[in-house]
């Protein structure tokens, strides 16, 4: 099972790579949904990394992938500037799919 990165900071990409990651760079929405739709249909591919900002980009297509599908595993990551709360959206995704607020 392998990890990928779907970033749209090249040094993000690199520093993936560095730790044996392989990843691609993105900036539009329908890359972004390209990127995440091909690293889905790679059956070695058990996660995938996006960056925060790119998750804004498409959200729908994240959470649909998110509540519904077991493999791959997809997982937001703070882009360079660490903007968002990731244990906020963690609690959100729970309240989403079993419907209670924790």
């Amino acid at each position: 099972m392998k990890f990928f990165c779907v970033s749209d900071n090249i040094d993000t990409k690199m520093g993936m790579r560095l730790a044996g990651i392989e990843g691609v760079v993105v900036h539009e929405q329908d890359e972004v949904e390209k990127a995440i739709h091909d690293a889905c249909n790679d059956p070695e591919v058990g996660i995938i990394l996006v960056s925060e900002k790119l998750v804004k980009l498409c959200p729908k297509l994240i959470y649909e992938i998110k509540l519904h599908t077991k493999i791959p595993l997809i997982v937001e990551i703070p882009d360079r500037h660490g903007t968002a709360n990731i244990s906020d959206n963690i609690t959100n995704y729970v309240r989403e799919a079993i419907g209670i607020k924790i």
